[in-house]
């Protein structure tokens, strides 16, 4: 495989409202970002993924944007954009945008043009559909609750949203729309940013018929993915959509791409795919039987999610290259997720998932505070979470059978905001995040938990994440560790992760996911690259591994 520039890279993801507030109005910004990339620097990252600092009303979060080529004043100014750029180059770090392209907030010149001036083009950038006898086209359920269709005032019509009522969806079926896109992607990647995350990019082709179907739930309604989600068609708008604008920088794209099958990876992250990596979500919703329905729980066990994180590794590898993380935005802190026995939702806990994932093939990603080993929030009230889509699922497990209590837990367990919480600088005041109250409440626990005091720990779940990215990008391994081939290893107890490493130099990793002391019989002489305890009872070609152990083994010849 050719190689490119950016399989070397490991991405920090920032979610700049709740990075470092500059200004002590209670939200993160721009130069809050500068401020802190000398820790990204010294952290080791060579690139960061910032979320949408687009003008936004910020309904979700920044994901609802009102103008593609305007700051939100909250984050701060385009100037303030470039000089992050500026100053963020000098230290060898490149910056990803969030690409949002499948919907636009309801404020975009754009929809209010729409609204107002029904026979105009505009009207043909949004879905619009008469009602049906006075109903909604269809039963399709939107990704954050209630009916995809919205009324027009005055008008017998609806207009299409997948998410929140507020970010109705553009048309890709509209060549005009598709020109203004694609004019927008070439003048930010002209501005001198590395490339994009493609947000929601495989809703972009709808079910023409938009035809309802059986319900799936008390309300009657059924998921918008049967009819949005990766449908035939999208092809054609994403092989459009790099030609006129990827395929002219040379830039990193990753894709969110839902429900992608493994049988299309090639189309997606081949020699000729739309982009360079995508993310995927198949391990990453282990924890639950629908990812935007949390009540559905599962009882998973680590041998379920070996087979899924394996079967991802493999389609990725015969394709092109993968996005492997752990954590983003949209997830719950994989401490708590991941690590079924409480006792070790700490620093043990967190050096092992880290270590599980940071060494498989493919680009690693890190999301802001997962290199403090940070943990889920507990909320006492729905009236505490800022999130549509916490809100959303809290309801609509009421209206499914479960009570308040139970509706609350499956939310804590799940909610987009245990992400979001404001980053623990250190012990003062608001965890040194601002001066001001945050605009979202902190993560209890920061007193202990803050990037400070883990900066002065030599065992800190920091300095091992420091440590990690040495060894993958500046160590005399990188070649075998970024570029080598990668290899299940299948002889092991269904409770360890493990898999090997390179092609002419060998790389054993292996993480005990449970809470009983495991024994490995390993048929080479071992030199320890990296451990989460202090000491490693590896003798006679037996590696006995505590619980939730992990080890990165060199093979020495």
């Amino acid at each position: 495989m050719e190689k490119k520039w950016w399989q070397k890279e490991v991405v920090y993801q920032i979610y700049p409202r709740s990075f470092k507030d500059s200004n002590s109005d209670g939200n993160g910004d721009i130069n809050g970002i500068t401020e802190k990339l000398k820790y990204l620097s010294n952290l080791g990252v060579t690139m960061i993924w910032i979320c949408p600092i687009f003008k936004s009303p910020m309904v979700d979060n920044g994901y609802d944007i009102s103008s593609f080529e305007e700051i939100n004043p909250m984050f701060g100014t385009l100037s303030d954009l470039d000089k992050l750029i500026a100053t963020a180059k000098q230290l060898n770090i490149k910056v990803m945008l969030d690409l949002v392209i499948n919907h636009t907030s309801d404020e975009h010149e754009w929809f209010k043009k729409a609204l107002k001036y029904p026979n105009s083009k505009y009207r043909d950038y949004y879905i619009f559909k008469s009602s049906q006898n006075g109903n909604r086209p269809n039963n399709w359920r939107s990704l954050f609750g209630g009916s995809v269709w919205e009324p027009v005032p005055g008008e017998n019509t609806f207009y299409f949203h997948s998410f929140h009522k507020k970010q109705p969806d553009l048309n890709w079926e509209t060549p005009e729309l598709r020109n203004e896109i694609y004019n927008i992607v070439n003048w930010w990647l002209n501005r001198g940013i590395s490339g994009f995350r493609l947000d929601s990019i495989t809703f972009l082709k709808k079910n023409q018929s938009f035809k309802s179907f059986p319900s799936d739930g008390n309300d009657g309604l059924v998921s918008c993915t049967k009819g949005t989600r990766n449908q035939p068609g999208l092809d054609i708008f994403l092989k459009e959509l790099n030609k006129k604008t990827f395929s002219k920088h040379n830039c990193i794209t990753v894709g969110e791409a839902p429900g992608v099958k493994y049988s299309q990876l090639d189309d997606f992250i081949g020699d000729n795919g739309y982009f360079s990596m995508i993310f995927d979500f198949h391990y990453a919703d282990i924890d639950v039987e629908s990812g935007s329905e949390w009540w559905k729980r599962t009882d998973w066990t680590v041998k379920d999610f070996k087979r899924l994180l394996f079967r991802s590794q493999d389609a990725l590898q015969l394709a092109g290259w993968g996005a492997n993380f752990i954590e983003n935005h949209d997830q719950p802190r994989a401490l708590s997720k991941y690590i079924q026995d409480p006792k070790y939702q700490n620093a043990i806990g967190a050096k092992a998932l880290a270590a599980m994932y940071f060494f498989l093939r493919g680009t690693p990603f890190i999301y802001q505070g997962q290199e403090l080993g940070m943990h889920n929030f507990t909320r006492s009230s729905i009236k505490e979470f800022d999130d549509v889509s916490s809100v959303d699922n809290y309801r609509r497990a009421v209206k499914e059978g479960f009570d308040h209590v139970q509706a609350l837990q499956f939310v804590n367990l799940r909610s987009r905001d245990n992400t979001r919480t404001p980053f623990p600088w250190n012990i003062l005041k608001n965890a040194g995040f601002s001066e001001a109250n945050p605009w979202l409440s902190l993560t209890e626990g920061y007193q202990d938990l803050n990037c400070e005091e883990e900066s002065a720990q030599k065992d800190s779940v920091l300095n091992f994440y420091k440590k990690m990215i040495q060894l993958r990008n500046s160590s005399e391994n990188s070649e075998e560790l970024v570029y080598g081939d990668i290899h299940e290893l299948t002889e092991i107890p269904n409770e360890v992760i493990g898999y090997v490493r390179g092609s002419k130099q060998h790389f054993y990793s292996y993480t005990n996911l449970s809470s009983s002391s495991i024994s490995i019989k390993i048929s080479f002489k071992a030199k320890v690259l990296l451990n989460n305890y202090p000491s490693l009872n590896l003798e006679n070609q037996k590696l006995k591994l505590k619980p939730y152990q992990t080890v990165l083994l060199k093979e020495e010849r």
